[in-house]
């Protein structure tokens, strides 16, 4: 029995080179789109499978549409899909329903096998993928409830991180100093009560801010 998957990449190469390493196997691509507003189009007139959906595409970050896709369509499972193996990409996209995170440096066979379990919801996630993120998952729900006292750009400071973004890369996004990101960063902990920037990311998401 043929399982119908949506591919959403913002490279056509990597969406072209998706569907000729599932020819010949059960998987059957019935639909491609290269950013989030797409994949809704074509959910209006056809739910596949499955959806496989890049980390970073153009025009709103994956991770945002991973959460709108587990608002609106849960019954459908969502596979992550990404170059970078980043573990604030990895916690969000546990905290946020994906069923796994797979690297675009993984082997045909390991991809398969993996849409083969995420087709039959099992879950995807490997051991050692969840181990360095532990904490983060970790972290106390109650911690989700806190009312925490951000301003408006320790806010901004906080949703560029959740993107898994580096002080440097903040800084030149928003305009201020690595230093003054630092400072921001530290105080978004501290205000916030966790540890790391991965678990920021998941309290982030808890709180739905990103």
């Amino acid at each position: 029995m043929s399982i119908t998957v949506l591919i959403a990449d913002d490279h056509e190469i990597v969406r072209s080179g998706f569907r000729n390493m599932l020819q010949g196997s059960k998987f059957i691509v019935v639909g491609e789109s290269s950013c989030g507003a797409e994949i809704f189009k074509q959910l209006e007139t056809h739910l596949p499978n499955l959806v496989i959906l890049d980390v970073q595409m153009r025009n709103g970050d994956g991770l945002y549409t991973m959460g709108r896709l587990r608002l609106e369509h849960p019954e459908i499972p969502v596979l992550m899909f990404s170059m970078y193996d980043n573990p604030t990409y990895v916690a969000r996209a546990h905290a946020l329903g994906a069923v796994g995170y797979l690297l675009k440096s993984d082997t045909r066979e390991k991809i398969l096998e993996a849409l083969e379990k995420a087709s039959n919801r099992e879950t995807v996630w490997r051991r050692e993928e969840l181990r360095r993120v532990t904490g983060a998952l970790a972290t106390p729900r109650i911690q989700s409830d806190i009312e925490a006292p951000l301003t408006h750009r320790e806010s901004e400071v906080l949703a560029e991180l959740a993107n898994g973004k580096t002080n440097k890369e903040i800084a030149q996004a928003l305009d201020i100093s690595y230093e003054t990101v630092k400072e921001h960063v530290q105080h978004i902990l501290r205000k916030i009560g966790v540890s790391n920037r991965t678990q920021a990311a998941v309290w982030a998401v808890r709180k739905n801010l990103v």
